[in-house]
């Protein structure tokens, strides 16, 4: 492990160390053999790794030194907490009729959630799905924990979250509504771990939007999240990533797509966390398979914004296309690194790729790295990126008409994210979204 991320983090590295040891010496765990073995493959990853520094690639542009600074506590109280209702409204798309979900410091809270009348679909505590056939098929079979330093420490140490199965052939009528509300009163470092099944012929709208709770206390969101799309499913999958600055965010997300399957991913991130992380791999692993993902992060203050996908094309025949843009403010940074493979088998493959990037703040910082690494030769791949200035004599235009200086400004922002925001099939959704753009613009 690098020295120097060592040296800063070895409070947190050392608690987690101590965390894994006592708890597996424990004579109170039920966990099957197999779930056993993986957490002690991850833990042995994680202690020979660390947290990962500068010099780690995938890293290069996201120092977490600053981020790992405060003494954080890993191991959480057990009691509920208190959640104000206005806080979870908060979060909710308003106007939507959905089904609501409340996930707490990474705990399921049926006392907060809708009961879901719907046969077919089952959700529980992960901690209460350790039995089901699903969980034993799927969890921690797509994540790589050799190359993802935070997921193997989330697959070691982690105690619970959401565990969603949608059965074969279940349309789901309503958007399920997921709000991930974080409140602490002391620092605190948080491994939630989600596994949603979706089925043969299953479809399923699922739309994540995050909070937390004004404090003084600094919170280490380390979430992972495994999905798994049935043959000739569909799910349309939502982030809606929104907090304070005392929050920081590190979201793991593996799909594993069957054939004939669609999965759309669409990201919408706003000022207000210190750090987001969004690492976003997505396996076509049948023929026929379509993904979509689509990204849009308005950053400001000192914000580090960092997006990072793999799009790993295996199969022929399949199509992704990937769209991502950002508007940079103030001193923000924002880091883009989006990766398609196209596998020696997979020909007839159609990939696109693109990153568009506006700079608002003149000390506001972008990385772009858009990679593409074919191994067939049969197919059609595209990719690129983009980053420019505010387009001065737009606005000249629009202020000579008559409109306001900072209306002008969010008129000319909106036309730039309305190749993302156009592509969300929800009306409620994007009109939330527009909405949480114009507060973002002004914050």
């Amino acid at each position: 492990m690098d020295n120097t991320i060592t040296q800063i983090s070895n409070s947190l590295y050392s608690q987690c160390i101590a965390d894994y040891e006592l708890r597996s010496s424990s004579k109170d765990t039920a966990e099957p053999a197999e779930l056993s073995a993986l957490r002690e493959k991850a833990f042995q990853q994680f202690k020979k790794t660390g947290f990962p520094s500068t010099k780690v690639e995938d890293w290069k542009y996201t120092n977490l030194t600053p981020f790992l600074k405060e003494e954080f506590i890993t191991e959480q109280e057990s009691d509920l907490v208190a959640v104000e209702e206005s806080l979870v409204e908060k979060a909710m798309v308003p106007g939507l009729d959905s089904y609501r979900v409340v996930v707490v410091n990474g705990v399921y809270r049926p006392d907060l959630s809708d009961n879901i009348p719907h046969e077919g679909v089952y959700l529980f505590p992960l901690s209460a799905a350790i039995g089901r056939p699903a969980f034993k098929k799927h969890f921690g079979q797509y994540t790589d924990i050799s190359r993802n330093h935070f997921a193997a420490v989330n697959t070691a140490l982690f105690r619970d979250g959401l565990f969603l199965e949608i059965k074969n052939n279940t349309v789901l009528g309503k958007p399920l509504q997921v709000v991930h509300l974080t409140a602490a009163d002391d620092h605190t470092f948080l491994q939630p771990r989600h596994l949603i099944v979706v089925g043969t012929s299953a479809a399923a709208t699922i739309i994540e939007s995050y909070v937390t709770v004004d404090n003084e206390a600094s919170v280490f969101i380390n979430h992972v999240s495994e999905i798994v799309v049935g043959e000739n499913a569909q799910l349309q999958h939502y982030y809606i990533q929104t907090g304070n600055e005392k929050a920081r965010y590190i979201h793991h997300t593996e799909v594993y797509q069957l054939a004939s399957s669609v999965y759309n991913n669409y990201k919408a991130s706003f000022p207000g966390t210190s750090l987001l992380r969004n690492n976003l791999n997505v396996a076509l692993d049948g023929e026929n398979v379509e993904s979509h993902l689509y990204g849009l992060y308005l950053s400001g203050g000192h914000q580090l914004v960092d997006n990072h996908t793999i799009v790993d094309h295996r199969k022929p025949h399949c199509q992704s296309n990937e769209l991502y843009k950002g508007v940079m403010k103030d001193e923000a940074t924002g880091v883009f690194n989006g990766k398609i493979f196209v596998r020696k088998d997979a020909q007839k493959t159609n990939a696109f790729q693109q990153n568009n990037n506006l700079m608002l703040g003149k000390k506001a910082v972008i990385d772009s790295k858009p990679q593409l690494e074919i191994f067939a030769d049969d197919v059609k791949c595209s990719h690129g990126s983009t980053v420019g200035q505010f387009n001065q004599e737009a606005m000249f235009y629009l202020k000579s008409r008559g409109i306001g200086d900072e209306k002008a400004r969010a008129l000319l922002i909106h036309a730039f994210a309305y190749d993302v925001t156009e592509k969300i099939p929800i009306p409620e959704v994007q009109a939330h979204i527009n909405q949480l753009i114009e507060e973002g613009l002004k914050s």
